[in-house]
């Protein structure tokens, strides 16, 4: 609307929106570390999935001065629930690969953390110290980000990792107020998303979409819809109108296979 007047965005307001997630960590010490990296940058937001011990003794002395976000973390028992709230789903890596999808550098991809989560929620993971993330939580993802490392020792620590993101992340919102004028439009949840993917899926098999050769076509398109829609988002009316292309398809295919 030309000429209205919109709220006043401050740090603090995108800082909540970002969600530090941590996947099955397995060292409570790394997990109190997380917590201390993350109140030193000014974020709050821990969750974690499955997670070991992370309120030991050797969790609490390593989060030094931070207890209070290791204690008030919140505790999922899956990935799928700690992510059902959340509009965009950034992963951490130091694997490529195109069926990973769109990888950025921490510095772009943060960047794009900060625009998204000045009016919705952005989960960012961080996986298992010795595995990383799995292909199945890799694909839940929008989009990935990866962190420069020497070959002699590519791996970082998981808190080290939390610590450089969110030390990156705080490097853009060094201002108490953000210019109003870049608030994006708010984002549909995953769960929301998680509905339009089965409909999309139904809609491929109704269209014949299934092998082609040795690939999996149907597959390979389901998985680029994922990342295309999990990289930018959709809003109310988006997702409104790609169920309402869904059903198109699919009644018109079925009313076909009637005749």
């Amino acid at each position: 609307m030309v000429g209205a007047e919109f709220p006043a965005l401050t740090t603090s307001m995108v800082k909540e929106n970002i969600y530090f997630t941590l996947v099955h960590p397995k060292e409570p010490g790394n997990v109190g570390a997380a917590a201390r990296a993350l109140k030193n940058m000014g974020f709050r937001r821990l969750c974690i999935v499955n997670p070991c011990d992370y309120l030991s003794a050797e969790a609490n002395a390593l989060a030094h001065g931070a207890a209070d976000v290791l204690e008030n973390a919140t505790v999922y028992s899956s990935l799928s629930e700690a992510i059902s709230d959340k509009t965009i789903v950034v992963g951490t890596t130091r694997h490529m690969g195109k069926t990973r999808g769109v990888i950025y550098p921490i510095k772009e991809a943060v960047d794009r953390i900060v625009n998204t989560a000045a009016n919705n929620k952005v989960a960012i993971l961080f996986g298992r110290e010795d595995n990383g993330l799995y292909s199945s939580e890799i694909n839940t993802c929008g989009y990935l980000m990866t962190i420069a490392t020497s070959s002699a020792q590519p791996s970082l620590n998981l808190a080290q990792a939390v610590l450089i993101v969110a030390y990156e992340l705080s490097l853009r919102l060094p201002d108490n107020t953000i210019a109003a004028h870049t608030t994006p439009e708010q984002l549909m949840p995953q769960a929301d998303l998680h509905n339009l993917y089965n409909r999309i899926t139904e809609a491929l098999h109704y269209l014949g979409f299934s092998m082609r050769g040795s690939e999996n076509l149907e597959s390979d398109i389901e998985r680029n819809v994922k990342h295309l829609v999990g990289r930018y988002g959709l809003t109310r009316w988006e997702l409104d109108m790609l169920h309402g292309l869904c059903s198109a398809i699919i009644s018109k295919s079925r009313n076909q296979d009637k005749k």
